[in-house]
């Protein structure tokens, strides 16, 4: 496979992993979502609105975002470490 002048080639060597944690506000995003997605299904069976569905699983996220963020830095600080 040719490549013309004005594309770079490919590099052989991997991007570097990441050494910094993620911020805050994507741990609450991600523990939300998956806060969400655990419950719609048996909450909607039991009866319980999509909206208090979204605002429990909001709530859920607020509450677990700090501690998936701790985790977050134990192990990008395990992976300076190393």
């Amino acid at each position: 496979m040719s490549t013309s002048p004005d594309q770079h080639p490919e590099p052989d060597a991997p991007r570097p992993l990441r050494t910094q944690p993620r911020p805050l506000a994507v741990h609450w995003l991600v523990d939300s979502a998956v806060a969400f997605l655990a419950t719609i299904i048996v909450a909607l069976f039991l009866g319980a609105g999509r909206l208090v569905v979204l605002v429990a699983a909001v709530v859920i996220g607020i509450v677990l975002a700090p501690m998936t963020r701790r985790a977050d830095e134990r192990a990008m600080a395990a992976r300076r470490a190393a």
